[in-house]
């Protein structure tokens, strides 16, 4: 049963991984791209991390992973928000929708 888990939250985990890649690809501008970059990632590494949790064999390495994931919980939000940041005060703007004129 604890097999089964795993390979779907593994799965799982790839599965947003895949969406936040073609979600990075696909919207139109650079703090859109960051979202699906950033929450993605992380949920994708969280899945995946626990995911592989039962199919370890000693405690000393799930200790690194639990160690691993609270890490990259942490720092990859932050690393998102600074990159926005910096883009922000060097002047980047949003994407805006160009308005089809009637007529």
């Amino acid at each position: 049963m604890s097999d089964l888990i795993s390979w779907v939250l593994l799965l799982l985990g790839g599965f947003i991984a895949l969406t936040a890649a073609i979600g990075v690809l696909r919207f139109p501008d650079f703090y859109s791209r960051l979202h699906p970059a950033g929450t993605g990632d992380t949920l994708a590494q969280f899945l995946i991390m626990i995911g592989l949790l039962p199919l370890i064999g000693s405690w000393v390495d799930g200790v690194k992973l639990v160690m691993i994931t609270l890490l990259l919980f942490v720092t990859t939000p932050t690393s998102t928000h600074a990159i926005s940041q910096a883009a922000h005060l060097e002047g980047l703007l949003p994407w805006k929708r160009e308005e089809k004129s009637s007529g």
